[in-house]
């Protein structure tokens, strides 16, 4: 698969994706709260309940901010940072300066959007770009961060390259991600590319290697398989509970392939499959 087909895929996985702008803002609606009036903003407290579409929300957040030292003033990098519900967290409760860049046009637009409604565009900004061509000078970057979304990206050697590029000397790379086991068998690779648009699944051994080869020294990493195990079948049962919003939206047909792409997904974990992993590494020099 090219990457022009690799790019297009994961494109159309975010467009039709359960959680977006509008199933957002609907449930904003349902609740009765006011959003889009002139001279009225959003409170973000009530926006992230909504917008945190990554495994294990806010704490999730404060963990990776603690672990890389995210602070007043630091500029971070969110890769792949879908509707910006971590960067508009980061920027408000740790003070920092969030750019997050994104691969599809719908989500770097909602995210702007629901962070001029919060009144965050001042602290947080928004890019449309591809992770393995970064639109950034080198040494811009504080902490480059990512959640669960490099597992989209087939070339991990440029995509780390990438990060440790834009990385300023002492500068962190935090990030967690999917990743394959010993007993992840090849059907199961080749499913998850196709339904998942999972391309060339990392393990730890292998994001390891490429973060030396990148200059970059690792301090940490944290095995969450069996935290996500349970947090995935919590997600499968809300996107579940999305159902009549998600055939409203894109047909029961698409609902249907999707319930049964993440059923999948999720019952990975539980034959050791797949785990999940944090790492946190820094870089030596410029």
């Amino acid at each position: 698969m090219s990457d022009v087909d690799t790019i297009d895929d994961v494109e159309l996985f975010y467009h039709s994706h359960p959680i977006s702008l509008r199933q957002i803002l609907g449930k904003l609606k349902q609740k009765g709260i006011a959003f889009g009036e002139p001279g009225t903003l959003l409170d973000p407290e009530t926006l992230q309940e909504h917008d945190q579409d990554h495994f294990g929300g806010i704490q999730a957040n404060d963990v990776l901010a603690d672990l890389a030292g995210i602070g007043r003033g630091s500029k971070v990098l969110d890769l792949c940072c879908g509707l910006g519900g971590p960067a508009r967290y980061l920027a408000r409760h740790h003070g920092c300066c969030v750019t997050g860049l994104d691969l599809t046009d719908s989500r770097v637009e909602g995210a702007r959007a629901l962070t001029r409604m919060t009144g965050l565009d001042d602290r947080v900004g928004f890019v449309r770009g591809n992770a393995l061509d970064l639109p950034f000078e080198a040494a811009s970057f504080d902490v480059v961060i990512g959640q669960e979304a490099f597992c989209h990206i087939g070339d991990k050697r440029r995509l780390i390259f990438e990060c440790a590029r834009v990385l300023r000397r002492g500068g962190r790379l935090a990030f967690t991600d999917i990743l394959a086991t010993e007993a992840t068998k090849p059907a199961t690779h080749a499913r998850l590319e196709r339904e998942m648009t999972f391309h060339a699944l990392g393990s730890r051994a292998g994001y390891e290697a490429l973060m030396a080869e990148a200059g970059l020294q690792q301090d940490c990493f944290e095995d969450l398989g069996r935290v996500w195990e349970a947090i995935l079948a919590d997600r499968l049962a809300m996107y579940r509970g999305l159902k009549a919003q998600t055939i409203e939206a894109f047909g029961e047909s698409h609902f249907r392939s999707w319930d049964a792409a993440y059923a999948f997904f999720v019952g990975c974990y539980s034959t050791g499959e797949l785990t999940g992993g944090r790492f946190l590494a820094r870089k030596l020099n410029d």
